[in-house]
């Protein structure tokens, strides 16, 4: 197993003192050769935040070093610190402090997830999103994640769930219109994004959207019930490849159709890449 890895949920300080050959020498980097982490899975960053920052470290300079890895001839990814990078170029910085670590490109992902979770930077759709890259990169259950980043098993399947909701609802969430309880009880239900929209506009509480879809819920359920056997052969095949599927038998209990759920293009592609190998 790659050593990268076995590290994943101890945290950048623990890689950091675990590559003291390479990280003793704090170097001062040209800030235009400095780019952010394609993968970095912190997609929203608050504009005030970074002023704030920014007017800090006109004030008190940068305390804390931003972590990179070379990519080619001086030029280096952000695997820690894009937050504290931004801030620089707008307090007007030429040069930033750095510490440059030799990981490979398959563990910026992981140690960028890290660092956001343990600084609780990530909402909640990204790190759900998050979740699932990794589980999908590293060909993990969701337990064995929960073990690695010391998570609960429940926080991480409850959080992996809601990316079957529509992007429309992801974004509510995102912006506060609706609560996490409100997302999980639209799960599985018809119209969802009119009834987040509901849920939002006559101000209904987690409970009464529990009681409105709890009758179609149940039929949907009864509907559904598969085979013990078919149940756990759907969730061997998702926990491997990291994405929802779905084992459908024919009458004749033969032959069948076998189903693959992606929650945006970027996995569709991803699968479809993984087809042509």
């Amino acid at each position: 197993m790659n050593k990268d890895k076995k590290k994943l949920g101890m945290g950048l300080g623990a890689l950091l003192s675990a590559n003291t050959k390479n990280t003793n020498n704090i170097n001062k980097i040209d800030i235009s050769k400095i780019s952010p982490n394609k993968q970095q899975p912190r997609k929203n960053f608050e504009e005030q935040e970074i002023k704030e920052l920014s007017n800090s470290i006109k004030n008190q300079g940068l305390i804390q070093p931003i972590v990179v890895r070379e990519i080619e001839n001086n030029e280096y990814e952000i695997i820690a610190g894009e937050r504290r990078w931004r801030a620089c170029q707008l307090a007007g910085l030429h040069s930033v402090e750095c510490v440059v670590m030799s990981v490979s490109e398959e563990s910026v992902y992981e140690l960028a997830l890290v660092e956001n979770i343990q600084r609780q930077n990530l909402n909640v759709v990204e790190e759900a999103k998050a979740y699932k890259n990794l589980i999908r990169i590293n060909n993990l259950k969701n337990e064995d994640l929960a073990k690695k980043l010391g998570k609960s098993s429940s926080h991480i399947s409850n959080l992996i769930r809601i990316l079957e909701l529509d992007d429309e609802i992801h974004q509510m969430i995102i912006d506060g219109k609706i609560s996490m309880g409100h997302a999980r009880a639209l799960i599985g239900v018809p119209n969802a994004v009119e009834r987040a929209k509901e849920i939002f506009e006559k101000k209904l509480s987690v409970r009464d959207v529990e009681k409105s879809t709890s009758k179609y819920k149940q039929t949907r359920k009864k509907q559904t019930e598969k085979d013990p056997n078919i149940a756990d052969l759907e969730k061997e095949l998702s926990d491997k490849i990291g994405l929802k599927t779905e084992i459908q038998f024919n009458d004749n209990g033969s032959s069948g159709s076998l189903k693959l759920y992606y929650s945006d293009l970027n996995q569709l592609d991803e699968i479809m890449k993984r087809l042509k190998k």
